[in-house]
């Protein structure tokens, strides 16, 4: 609160200005009663008054640094004061800047939602009482970048599941739009807490880009991997036993539904062949699966010959999870959770 003689002079002019000219000069006004605002603040810290003698005094005035802030008022021009031996800032900045950063936030993400840049201007205007420019807007989409290089670079832990997959979006690339991968990773911990650990967009899922998103992980401390859980793409499995070539592997059942569909010899027991995968996977052990997987070949053993080689080759690749406490088995037999 102000409440020496010279403030409370600064308030009576600042009264007198604001009847004289109403709301034409209120942002001047504005800047005038928050710079007083915080030079009173600034004393309150420092225990002192400017220039004066004191046993508890805390630090110095150490001059005032220009800011800009926009409000419903207008742009304001603010003297920040600044401190020496002792750290402080404004409580009412700090709270102005809060509501700021939160305004550009919501800039950036209407930018990125594909809302145009005029329209972005015309609700700021609306809802703010002040128009940003194009290269305002653009501007604001730096703090998703910063937030986003933030999540990407902070250290992960030990993760006793680590799911891969991918999906390809449609992206601007060197002008002209191409479908680049974007390669996701989530853990598991050992409590079953869940978390996203790296979102990456690369060329491709080739073996080279699946390698370095791996071994960034790796970097950020990824550790007490028990088990992955993937699709069999190619790239990603060299990478996998590249970086990680001592954890178990559990190939997703769902994805090996839809590549055992392939094999089906006619489009009417594509169906068929997936309920019959799905059944394989129900199997309460690992024993009992693999009797299912027998029984499915002998099944299809005259009419889908090339599922039933198949099938041998590649059914053990899902059945790692049996090897796993039985509670999780849902959760750890495909990547659905990426």
């Amino acid at each position: 609160m102000i409440s020496n003689s010279s403030n409370a002079c600064v308030i009576d002019e600042l009264m007198e200005l604001f009847t004289q000219n109403g709301l034409d000069r209120f942002a001047s006004l504005m800047s005038r009663l928050f710079n007083e605002l915080m030079k009173a603040e600034r004393e309150r810290v420092l225990e002192a008054k400017p220039y004066e003698r004191t046993q508890s005094r805390q630090g110095y005035a150490n001059g005032f640094k220009d800011k800009k802030v926009q409000t419903r008022f207008g742009e304001l021009q603010l003297q920040v004061p600044q401190t020496r031996n002792i750290l402080f800032y404004p409580n009412c900045l700090e709270k102005g800047e809060r509501s700021e950063r939160a305004l550009k936030i919501a800039i950036a993400e209407m930018y990125v939602q594909g809302v145009s840049t005029r329209r972005v201007s015309a609700i700021t205007e609306e809802l703010c009482g002040f128009e940003l420019s194009s290269t305002q807007v653009s501007r604001a989409t730096t703090i998703i970048d910063e937030e986003l290089e933030k999540f990407r670079n902070r250290p992960i832990g030990r993760m006793a599941y680590l799911y891969l997959d991918a999906d390809y979006q449609k992206v601007r690339h060197n002008g002209q739009v191409i479908d680049m991968a974007v390669l996701k990773a989530i853990g598991v911990t050992a409590e079953g807490k869940r978390e996203i650990l790296g979102v990456s967009c690369r060329l491709s899922e080739a073996e080279v880009h699946w390698r370095q998103f791996l071994e960034e992980l790796m970097q950020r401390g990824l550790q007490g991997v028990e088990m992955i859980i993937s699709d069999d793409h190619a790239g990603l499995q060299v990478a996998r036993r590249a970086v990680l070539p001592s954890v178990p592997w559990q190939r997703c059942i769902f994805h090996m539904a839809q590549n055992a569909q392939h094999y089906a010899p006619t489009m009417s027991m594509r169906s068929e062949i997936a309920h019959t995968m799905r059944e394989i996977y129900q199997a309460r052990g690992r024993q009992e699966a693999e009797s299912r997987v027998q029984e499915a070949v002998n099944k299809y053993a005259k009419q889908a010959q090339r599922f039933c080689a198949w099938l041998e080759e590649n059914a053990p690749e899902g059945m790692t999870f049996y090897g796993r406490p039985q509670t999780p088995w849902k959760r750890v037999r495909t990547v659905n959770i990426v």
